[in-house]
């Protein structure tokens, strides 16, 4: 057997307006390589695609940012504390907006996972010329793929009591260990260093009130949804949707749901959680592949 060796991945900055983006991007050995835009989750970073990018890197240009206030990019000073930057979803896609925009790609596959679906929905309602494809690994666009508990925490307001403690809650070593090891077959299999550096990032200073302006600002995108899905039927992207099915926060019902306004997306789903990269790379990353040959040679459609 050949031994099979990582990709070539580089590390780098770009500056966004006055914030400075931090990214991970694969070299890989191909001319003209299909691009692949990792937007991550919460509340994690560029990281958590480490591995896939190791994977599938030396064949595809991956390419991974970190929002910002999340991960290595900049923490700009909130709006809500007087500062200037807004933690909207909103505003984490019109930096990412500009991302996309100074590295000059026009052209490409996005997956979008938590966090990424309401961050890349609206990257592709403002330029569908760039979406040549979808990927969607436990990234929710209808209701039926919230789960109670995901409803109850998205209805909470600022002015509620206990609202903002319930937040902070969510942002403690307790609850980001449990997003990656919950609903997993085999937590022997989860490395704990995603959720220790993702805790890491937490606990640093001037990062918890972007967190709870983000945690507040997710009712917006449930409001947008019927936008969302009318974009899927009007444009039909090629898709491929993974997901794990015992995620605590969006589960399997939102998965299939995806066919409604897609029915010829090709949908995948495993027994694992919400990080489902994370015991499931053996089985996702040759459906990825896969796909992205499909799209790049035309046989997906669109």
């Amino acid at each position: 057997m050949p031994l099979a060796l990582p990709a070539r991945t580089a590390h780098r900055h770009v500056d966004v307006d006055g914030v400075r983006i931090f990214y991970r991007e694969s070299l890989p050995e191909i001319p003209d390589a299909p691009v692949l835009l990792l937007l991550h989750g919460f509340p994690s970073a560029s990281h958590q695609y480490r591995r896939l990018i190791d994977v599938l890197g030396a064949r595809y240009r991956l390419i991974a940012p970190d929002y910002p206030g999340f991960g290595h990019s900049d923490v700009p000073e909130p709006a809500s504390t007087g500062g200037t930057f807004d933690y909207t979803f909103d505003g984490l896609a019109d930096v990412m907006e500009g991302f996309v925009q100074r590295l000059g790609l026009d052209r490409f596959v996005m997956y979008v996972f938590d966090f990424g679906a309401p961050v890349g929905f609206r990257l592709a309602l403002r330029h569908p010329e760039w979406i040549a494809g979808l990927i969607v690994q436990n990234g929710n666009a209808y209701e039926e793929g919230l789960s109670r508990e995901a409803a109850e925490f998205i209805s909470l307001r600022p002015h509620m009591e206990g609202a903002e403690k319930a937040v902070r809650d969510l942002l403690t070593l307790p609850s980001t260990r449990a997003q990656y090891e919950g609903g997993t077959r085999d937590p022997e299999m989860i490395a704990p260093d995603g959720w220790t550096l993702d805790q890491h990032f937490l606990d640093l200073p001037g990062r918890t009130r972007p967190q709870i302006d983000l945690a507040f600002d997710y009712i917006s995108n449930v409001e947008r949804y019927p936008e969302w899905q009318e974009w899927l039927r009007e444009h039909a992207p090629p898709a491929l949707i993974v997901w794990g099915r015992d995620d605590v926060f969006f589960p399997e019902p939102g998965a299939h749901a995806y066919l409604r306004d897609l029915p010829d997306a090709e949908l995948h789903v495993f027994d694992t959680g919400h990080f489902a990269l994370e015991d499931g790379l053996r089985e996702i990353a040759p459906l990825i592949a896969a796909f992205l040959d499909g799209v790049a040679a035309g046989s997906h459609g669109a």
